[in-house]
């Protein structure tokens, strides 16, 4: 069973990222964000979406398509 991670060792990123890394625009990921689709934390008036969260969100659509 796979132990859960620290807090702390969560990386976080921003909105921007995730849209670099998706190749989508930022309207994208706030989309998915406030439809629940990808989960993140909002810190002040912005979002931090944890890494994990991206790659499992892209590996489900990729695998969903097939």
């Amino acid at each position: 069973m796979e132990q859960e991670r620290q807090l702390g060792d969560v990386t976080f990123m921003t909105v921007a990222e995730v849209a670099t890394i998706m190749r989508v625009s930022k309207m994208t990921v706030y989309r998915l964000v406030h439809s629940g689709e990808l989960p993140a934390v909002r810190v002040g008036r912005s979002f931090r979406v944890p890494q994990d969260a991206v790659d499992a969100y892209l590996r489900q659509s990729y695998m969903g398509t097939a």
